[in-house]
């Protein structure tokens, strides 16, 4: 099978689909797919609309002679790379790890329900509207969508039922789980000397960290870091030289900071909220609190605190678990749907 995967990121580029992407040219030609990667990052810099038209000519051309394409998201590269697609008659899949309308809604454009309430919400700006009408036509019109999470599954089910379109159906969706890849070694930093709570992420308005904060200076001789910005090594090392790490958001899609918390054998804190819960067992694995609950915050860092023993036990609970997360596991998954889904006798293969 040759695959053309449509990327909007590539190393040296920094973020998931670019980790991604190379995981998947460099894993599944051993599992029989031969992949060819488009890269949106060779047209970037040319004029919006002429960038995406040059795009959409390159897919195009990989397209026509492969077996299927894959688009790593459901909109910069995910409306080229699905009409490239159509127009060479070859199955389309896109992997969707968030809701991209409601995040540019609520760093742009006014948004602030959370996305529970926002994909049943027909009422939103234009703009909103229309980047919310794309992504849920890509995900309409793929052979299969995949995501990291059984949050992310019903959140896609949900766009076309909230916005009175052909939704996608339950079967064409499939749950495959990330792997990370730590770099080695990952060296812990010079700390301050306390209780050390890290969080880590881009600065959005959903990751709770000034409430971090303040929950951290309500005790005398405990110490906050929120590790956004830094390079990835840097970070990872203040995540392993933390006594517990947090993630307070109010929404993940798929938590790959917590993953690689636990990963690290650090302690953990997390909201239930979106895909944490299927990382986090409250009391097993580590610790789960309400979403926006500051009291409840204060309480598990205490509990934390008051037995390290204990915390470092659910971590390496944690760690146990971690084989399901591995990137051979998501590998061998992902080359399992897309031989199915490109196989000529498949059902959804025009």
């Amino acid at each position: 099978m040759k695959l053309v995967v449509a990327t909007p990121l590539y190393p040296p580029e920094i973020g998931g689909p670019a980790t991604y992407a190379a995981m998947l040219e460099r894993g599944l030609p051993e599992r029989g797919i031969e992949v060819e990667v488009v890269k949106f990052g060779e047209v970037r810099h040319l004029p919006k609309l002429i960038r995406h038209y040059a795009y959409y000519r390159r897919v195009l051309r990989a397209a026509r002679s492969a077996d299927a394409v894959l688009a790593l998201d459901p909109v910069s590269v995910g409306l080229p790379a699905m009409q490239a697609a159509q127009r060479a008659k070859k199955p389309f899949v896109v992997k969707i790890v968030g809701d991209y309308a409601w995040e540019q809604g609520r760093q742009r454009f006014g948004i602030s329900t959370d996305l529970d309430t926002f994909v049943a919400t027909k009422r939103v700006p234009l703009p909103v509207r229309l980047l919310r009408s794309v992504e849920t036509r890509v995900a309409t019109r793929a052979s299969r969508v995949i995501v990291p999470s059984e949050y992310l599954k019903r959140i896609v089910v949900a766009w076309g039922h909230a916005y009175r379109q052909a939704g996608v159906p339950v079967d064409r969706i499939s749950v495959v789980y990330n792997g990370v890849e730590l770099p080695s070694p990952v060296m812990p930093v010079s700390r301050p000397e306390g209780f050390l709570v890290v969080s880590s992420g881009r600065r959005v308005p959903w990751k709770g960290f000034e409430a971090i904060e303040r929950v951290v200076a309500r005790e005398e001789g405990w110490h906050a870091r929120i590790a956004s910005g830094l390079p990835r090594v840097e970070a990872l090392g203040w995540v392993k030289s933390a006594d517990v790490y947090v993630l307070n958001s109010t929404y993940e899609g798929f938590p790959h900071a917590l993953l690689e918390a636990m990963l690290l054998g650090t302690p953990v804190v997390a909201t239930s909220a979106g895909g944490n819960t299927e990382l986090v067992e409250d009391g097993v694995t580590g610790l789960v609190i309400p979403p926006n609950d500051e009291d409840a915050l204060h309480a598990a860092l205490r509990q934390v605190a008051a037995d390290p023993v204990a915390a470092h036990e659910r971590a390496q609970r944690a760690l146990a678990r971690m084989t399901s997360f591995s990137p051979a596991a998501m590998l061998d998954r992902t080359s399992d749907v897309l031989l199915e889904i490109g196989h000529p006798m498949s059902k959804h293969s025009l």
